[in-house]
């Protein structure tokens, strides 16, 4: 029990040993090096000096030789259980332990630290510089709560009940309701955070480091395969070979990237939407608490007021893709164009291949067409076989005559035309031409011999039908002419969406929210018919308004004793003079009139520094009660506690 009150970090502990025992076995001295190890709270106190055997005394116990204390020792006499049943009054206790002192040759010259006065003035100036240590931080502490409460008690406002009050308060918290969201969005909120991004600044941030970003690491060409676009340009061929490369191939893989822009541009407007929304529910937190009601019908139309942006800045994003694939500007300053995209897509393919001769393309090519020429008359061959059941050398003739016209169309296969963004001729010798320079005498097969050969059956196609695999050099500088267009195109689609979609969002979601929100609130909420029920306080609310106020008088009272309190230290410290009639010596700082009765009778008397008139209070023991009443130098009393700090009433 002891233990859990000398624990306490504002405890003095007075720990009291006889004189006549072993002072390294004492109890208190033991449990007080348990409690106060730095020995800050703790003054030795010797009793019983007058009781020791002849011979010995205590000087070395109190110069703190044997046990050292920072605040020391302090001997006194007490009375005897002999002395009490006398009643021997205090009076004169304190004469004969005075008398014992000065008369005893080892004590009399330790008069500083001897007797229950020299205790008491120790004590006083402990407390004393107690207070003046604590008071600056006390201070401090009630300055910044009374702040604290102040403003939290403004949160709360006062009541009103008038309509004409009520529509003034509901304007006033609609107006400042919308200029903290236009702040908060700005970046020119006080209150804003110093630990995280928040407000425009994420907005910001969503932009350029997640959208914009997000649309830079994409390449047009990654899930594309050169078969696909192979594919892409066989089909745009249709029924017949072309003799030029179509652009419809770069425009419908063009367009197929361009479309891929539109699902971030989306998500990128939801985004924003999303940060509105929790800048909205940042704004006035405080203030709103004591409305909830207010706050839920403010939430309900901000969040329709939103989507509402929402929708045209998605109808925008839309049409700001839609536009870009309509039109595909080859025109375009920045666009690779054909040429150069030709040129280099030559040096790449010439650079990803075995260097090969001059002239043997062209020899190539002319077997090629040879090997062509060839199957050409092996067919016509077969067909006039069928006709007439002999192979005419016509036809043969024929065909040959077709060769040699072959390769005079191919010089120009390899060349590549700039009409268009692809150019390029084949020369194919039509169906028309070789059935045109057929003779019209070939032998007609007889009827006999028209059952002599079998017939000639074509495989059916496939139902799925892939190009060849194999790849030329004009397909592999076709499809590496496909991509470079690609991306030189795509890229500037891309900077056009970085910059045209963050452009939508702000004026149709972002400025048209901070311009219109006042305006919308006015309309939505400020109806006379809804003051009452959004102006209507929780009773929570009205409790935590009159605990604010309980509080704040409270702090401004505390606020107001401490001004007053170093002149109150300054007279603790200072002491009380002691009465003439005690017939002690006057001991400068020692109130001993308030701490010993003065008549045997048991009463004592109270008196202030600077009211000497005394007031009787009866009192039946050696010591006071914890609290007893003394004079203010106002003349007024007031319960006091001994040991705690001394109030000033109101």
């Amino acid at each position: 029990m002891i233990m859990s009150y000398i624990k306490t970090r504002t405890c003095l502990i007075l720990a009291v040993t006889p004189a006549n025992s072993d002072l390294a076995n004492s109890d208190a001295l033991q449990m007080a090096g348990v409690a106060d190890p730095d020995g800050n709270r703790t003054i030795g106190v010797i009793t019983k000096l007058d009781i020791m055997d002849r011979g010995t005394d205590a000087r070395n116990l109190l110069l703190g030789k044997v046990i050292p204390l920072r605040l020391g020792y302090v001997g006194v006499v007490n009375r005897s259980q002999e002395d009490i049943q006398n009643n021997r009054s205090i009076k004169d206790a304190l004469a004969a332990e005075e008398k014992f002192f000065r008369s005893h040759p080892v004590y009399s010259s330790l008069a500083e630290c001897c007797g229950i006065p020299q205790l008491a003035k120790k004590l006083n100036q402990i407390l004393a510089q107690h207070i003046k240590n604590v008071l600056p931080g006390l201070r401090a502490r009630i300055s910044s709560s009374l702040v604290s409460v102040a403003k939290e008690h403004a949160s709360y406002g006062e009541i009103t009940e008038s309509k004409a009050g009520q529509g003034a308060l509901l304007l006033n918290i609609l107006s400042k309701y919308s200029e903290a969201f236009s702040s908060m969005v700005e970046g020119k909120n006080e209150e804003m955070s110093t630990s995280e991004l928040s407000g425009g600044a994420r907005i910001h941030y969503i932009f350029q480091s997640i959208f914009v970003k997000s649309l830079e690491e994409v390449d047009p060409c990654e899930d594309l395969t050169d078969d696909d676009i192979r594919t892409a340009i066989q089909n745009a061929t249709g029924p017949k070979s072309a003799l030029f490369v179509p652009e419809v191939p770069f425009e419908v893989l063009v367009r197929r990237q361009i479309a891929r822009l539109l699902d971030p541009s989306l998500q990128c407007a939801r985004f924003i939407y999303d940060e509105l929304m929790k800048i909205s529910h940042r704004c006035m937190v405080t203030e709103l608490q004591r409305f909830p009601f207010l706050r839920k019908r403010m939430d309900e139309v901000i969040g329709n007021f939103l989507r509402e942006g929402l929708e045209p800045s998605e109808t925008m994003i839309a049409h700001i893709i839609e536009m870009e694939m309509d039109y595909i500007n080859t025109s375009h300053p920045n666009f690779i164009g054909g040429s150069k995209a030709l040129e280099i897509a030559v040096q790449q393919t010439k650079s990803s291949r075995v260097p090969l001769s001059v002239s043997r393309p062209k020899d190539g090519t002319e077997s090629d067409k040879g090997s062509a020429s060839e199957r050409s008359v092996k067919s016509r061959g077969i067909l006039a076989r069928q006709a007439n059941g002999v192979v005419a050398d016509q036809g043969v003739r024929a065909a040959s005559d077709v060769e040699k016209v072959a390769p005079s169309g191919t010089t120009s296969g390899t060349s590549w035309g700039i009409s268009s963004i692809f150019g390029g001729s084949d020369s194919r010798v039509s169906v028309k031409e070789i059935t045109s320079s057929k003779p019209h005498n070939e032998p007609v097969l007889t009827h006999s011999m028209e059952h002599s050969f079998s017939m000639i059956h074509l495989r059916e196609p496939p139902s799925i039908l892939k190009p060849s695999e194999g790849n030329s050099e004009t397909e592999a500088v076709e499809i590496t002419v496909t991509k470079l267009l690609l991306r030189s195109y795509y890229d500037i689609v891309r900077k056009n969406v970085e910059d045209f979609v963050p452009k939508a969002i702000m004026h149709f979601l972002v400025n048209n929210t901070k311009r219109e929100l006042h305006n919308v609130f006015i309309k939505k909420l400020y109806r006379e018919n809804l003051f009452e029920e959004m102006l209507q306080e929780p009773d929570e609310v009205a409790m935590k308004r009159k605990r604010c106020r309980e509080l704040l008088r409270a702090y401004q009272q505390a606020f107001r004793d401490l001004d007053e309190l170093p002149m109150e230290a300054e007279t603790v410290e200072r002491g009380f003079s002691l009465p003439e009639s005690t017939g002690l010596p006057k001991i400068h700082g020692l109130p001993h009139s308030s701490l010993y009765s003065t008549s045997s009778s048991g009463d004592y008397y109270a008196a202030s520094p600077k009211n000497p008139r005394s007031r009787k209070s009866s009192h039946s023991g050696e010591l006071q009660s914890p609290l007893h009443p003394y004079s203010d130098s106002n003349g007024s009393g007031r319960p006091y506690a001994s040991g705690f700090y001394p109030t000033v009433d109101e």
